[in-house]
């Protein structure tokens, strides 16, 4: 159990690191990284996903050097 932790840590740790280009692209990259980060933490994945959207846009908007 410990690996299957560890290996969807990094998938979600990959997924943050892709910000995407376009409005569209952070929105789905933020979605699915929430969406998976509330998977492993046996949240409720559609809030995971909705705040995931919303944080990845978020940040790309006030941090665009860095994405």
């Amino acid at each position: 159990m410990l690996k299957k932790t560890i290996a969807i840590g990094f998938a979600v740790c990959t997924t943050l690191a892709a910000c995407g280009d376009t409005t569209g692209e952070r929105l789905v990259y933020g979605a699915g990284a929430g969406a998976a980060g509330a998977a492993v933490l046996d949240g409720n994945v559609a809030a995971g996903a909705a705040v995931g959207a919303a944080a990845n846009l978020l940040y790309c908007e006030e941090n665009p050097h860095r994405c």
